[in-house]
C-alpha cells in the first residue's frame, strides 16, 4: 500500500494518540474542510455505542465541520459504519484504514 502525505499522517499521528489515551481496539482522525482535525477512540458503554471514526466524525460535526477531506482509523473494522458517515457528509472524503504500527490497509480515495 502506499505511503501517507504529511496531513495524513498527521492524522494518523492523532488517531493513535486516541486510541492510546481510550485503550480501545481503535482510534481515528478526521480533518475537515478548513484543515481542522478532530481525533476520537471508541465509546463503549451501556447506553451508547459509537467506533472511533463515528466518534471523531460526531465531534467535528458538533464542532461545526461543514465537509471532510479525509479520515483515518488505527485498528478498525473494514466495515467501519463511520465510514458512511464520512460519505454521507463528503463523498469525495479518502478514508484510510492502518493496522496499530501504521502500516496502511486500505485507502478508499472518494470521488
Amino acid at each position: 500500500m502506499s505511503e501517507l502525505n504529511a496531513e495524513d499522517n498527521k492524522l494518523l499521528v492523532l488517531a493513535r494518540g486516541a486510541l492510546g489515551r481510550t485503550g480501545g481496539a481503535s482510534g481515528a482522525a478526521v480533518r475537515d474542510t478548513d484543515g481542522r482535525t478532530y481525533a476520537a477512540g471508541e465509546v463503549t458503554l451501556s447506553a451508547l455505542r459509537l467506533t472511533a471514526l463515528q466518534a471523531a466524525v460526531a465531534a467535528a460535526i458538533s464542532s461545526g465541520a461543514e465537509g471532510f477531506e479525509a479520515a483515518v482509523v488505527v485498528g478498525g473494522a473494514a466495515e467501519d459504519a463511520g465510514i458512511d458517515a464520512v460519505r454521507e457528509v463528503s463523498p469525495s472524503a479518502s478514508v484510510i484504514r492502518t493496522d496499530r504500527t501504521g502500516a496502511v490497509l486500505s485507502e478508499v480515495r472518494g470521488g
